[in-house]
């Protein structure tokens, strides 16, 4: 990851906060929304995991990291691979695996958990597709691909795909529509 790189994601994820990428919403956002706190730092991890330069932040920035995990309540790997414009609407009970792959514009609510599965045929982890709503409480789990403009509904537990623009709610996570997430993905107008 270049800075040029981490620094067009970090302005991507305010972006979908705030409807812009200015400095004055930076400082509010930061301060005021804990998901995109723990966002920023997260992506920071990242840059600097990644660079021999960087490394001696490394330490630093986790530690950071590892705090607001503990505070917030949220669990998502620097490892993971999550898309521009990430947003976390509400923290608290939020997991996932460091192996799961998110497309851009996702919105994650709290109590989601995106788990692996470890046998049958769908054994490994979730791919998430662009522009996905993740409603509160839900899980997803397996080897299993979230089509891009789904949304899934609160408290679903969703263990087979989900094709684009499905409306998926229930236990098992069941297809009720194909009206997709809009209206539920906002500020995605961002230049990257």
């Amino acid at each position: 990851m270049k800075f040029s790189e981490f620094t067009t994601l970090t302005r991507s994820d305010l972006f979908r906060y705030s409807g812009s990428a200015a400095l004055k919403d930076h400082f509010y956002h930061y301060l005021l929304s804990p998901g995109y706190r723990y966002t920023c730092w997260m992506r920071f991890c990242a840059y600097t995991h990644a660079h021999l330069f960087w490394r001696i932040l490394f330490p630093l920035a986790w530690l950071v990291y590892y705090h607001l995990q503990i505070k917030f309540g949220i669990a998502i790997s620097y490892k993971a691979k999550i898309g521009s414009g990430f947003y976390i609407g509400h923290h608290g009970g939020i997991v996932t695996n460091e192996e799961m792959v998110i497309g851009k514009n996702c919105n994650l609510s709290h109590d989601v958990t995106i788990g692996v599965s470890r046998r049958g045929e769908r054994a490994g982890v979730p791919v998430i597709g662009d522009n996905v709503y993740i409603g509160p409480g839900a899980k997803i789990f397996g080897k299993i691909t979230i089509g891009n403009n789904a949304a899934i509904g609160a408290n679903c537990v969703v263990t087979k795909d989900v094709p684009e623009n499905g409306v998926v709610v229930g236990i098992p996570g069941k297809v009720i529509s194909y009206e997709g997430s809009v209206g539920y993905i906002n500020n995605t107008n961002y230049i990257t």
